[in-house]
């Protein structure tokens, strides 16, 4: 059986794993709870999430550490200002191409995000990475094709 696949959570799956404790995005991280996959993320990915939750939600902030904490989540260096660059050509969003950096430093095998302009819809994206880009509903049909519904 292959290792438990590595994968990158933005910003956007992040925040919607704490905003609501009933979809795809939370079941990832009880996936990362329960030891079945990797969990990877960027000091921007939780600076972003961290902002977004002290002007939408602040009464969240301790679950999400709760959450980051149970789920293993691990954070990763920050990468390359060259790596950074290149990836500003493909997302043409600065914020967005550190994390797509990130993720390609992390050398991940799946990229989950809610980002429809600048990843899921984005057509320069194709055959950049060498990971597929989706939703978290997205990750988990991989997952469950991938590594059978058993471990899920």
């Amino acid at each position: 059986m292959p290792a438990n696949p590595c994968m990158f959570l933005d910003a956007s799956a992040l925040f919607a794993a704490v905003w609501s404790s009933e979809g795809g995005a939370r079941m990832i991280l009880k996936l990362g709870e329960a030891g079945a996959v990797r969990l990877l993320v960027s000091s921007q990915v939780l600076d972003e999430v961290e902002r977004a939750l002290r002007r939408k939600a602040p009464e969240a902030l301790g679950a999400f550490a709760l959450l980051l904490d149970r789920s293993n989540i691990e954070v990763i260096p920050s990468p390359t200002d060259e790596v950074i660059h290149d990836c500003l050509a493909i997302t043409g969003h600065r914020g967005d191409a550190g994390v797509l950096a990130a993720a390609l430093s992390g050398q991940v095998d799946y990229f989950v995000t809610l980002d429809r302009q600048h990843f899921l819809d984005n057509p320069r994206l194709s055959g950049f990475a060498s990971f597929p880009i989706g939703t978290p509903g997205d990750f988990l049909a991989w997952f469950r094709a991938r590594w059978g519904e058993a471990r899920v």
